[in-house]
């Protein structure tokens, strides 16, 4: 049984929803990875269709929203930049009129999240956001699942983020905050997070038990941490900043020296693709306290859910 005091809504930035409402898609991505793995179909979103925007490429959030949304018994499809009139000028606003009219939801990843919430202001559907510059809010959702699975809660889970405070650290700092997580991001001068967030997930922490925090030291941040997590160094479109982000980052890198530094249990997150000698090595991602492998997984099954909430 779909609860449906969620659907129709939009998932743009995990600000958006309290507490109780992302413990509600957790909760239905755990039955859903369960009855799936039992070969029990669950197909609730039985002659419903996704529309699905890229405007940047991607492996794991086209593979696991178009292998979702079939699973659950609907259609994806896809839509490049190419695909649309967007590509030619045609304005958000009429995009999202129009696709109102066809689609049952839409994902979108693209650069601006101003596109991301202008398509959802004005589609009659719901919107989930499949990744902008400043959010990466469904690769939260797989991530605070799979640190639940690993350790049976999140409250009091010391979540320790190195490297860049990019749009990773900012969906996961705040779902970490609003779900009673320990939250630190260690990133170099100039790389922090933005203010705006940390003050919603502070505010969240308040809320929840929960703890953020913010340093440069790398060694203070993983000092009893439970999960090391982090991104790749250079993000599509900041190419020509990548040899200086490389000196800058460099000391924020996971290796072995530095998991042992953390808490002997401790995994390591990672939301890929990585870049194996820069921000992890593979000796790390590939052995024993790797947790991105089923990280990876789990964006499956919490975006299931996520859409079997928002759409059914």
């Amino acid at each position: 049984m779909i609860p449906v005091h969620l659907k129709g809504r939009s998932y743009l930035r995990v600000n958006d929803w309290s507490p109780e409402e992302l413990t509600t898609v957790l909760d239905l991505a755990d039955r859903l990875k369960a009855r799936h793995r039992s070969g029990v179909a669950d197909r609730v979103l039985e002659g419903r269709t996704l529309g699905m925007i890229f405007t940047k490429p991607s492996t794991r959030t086209r593979v696991s929203f178009e292998t979702g949304i079939w699973q659950l018994g609907g259609t994806g499809l896809y839509l490049s930049a190419n695909d649309l009139q967007l590509g030619r000028g045609e304005t958000i606003r009429d995009t999202a009129v129009v696709l109102s009219r066809y689609l049952d939801g839409i994902m979108i990843r693209t650069f601006d999240q101003s596109d991301v919430d202008g398509l959802a202001e004005h589609a009659e559907i719901p919107v989930i956001n499949g990744l902008t510059d400043s959010f990466h809010p469904c690769q939260a959702l797989a991530d605070v699942m799979t640190v639940r699975e690993r350790f049976g809660r999140l409250e009091g889970v010391r979540v320790a983020y190195l490297g860049d405070g990019n749009n990773v650290c900012h969906s996961l700092m705040v779902a970490c905050a609003k779900l009673g997580a320990s939250f630190v991001a260690a990133t170099p001068e100039g790389y922090e997070p933005e203010d705006e967030v940390v003050g919603w997930a502070r505010a969240a922490a308040d809320a929840s038990g929960g703890e953020v925090g913010l340093t440069h030291d790398r060694d203070e941040a993983i000092r009893n941490a439970n999960v090391l997590y982090t991104d790749v160094w250079t993000s599509m479109g900041q190419d020509e900043e990548r040899e200086r982000r490389l000196r800058d980052l460099e000391p924020y890198r996971i290796d072995d020296r530095v998991l042992r530094l953390a808490s002997g249990n401790a995994i390591v997150m990672h939301c890929l693709p990585a870049h194996y000698g820069e921000e992890v090595t593979e000796a790390v991602l590939h052995g024993s306290q790797a947790a991105a492998w089923d990280q990876a997984e789990n964006r499956l099954h919490a975006q299931k859910a996520l859409m079997a909430l928002v759409i059914a």
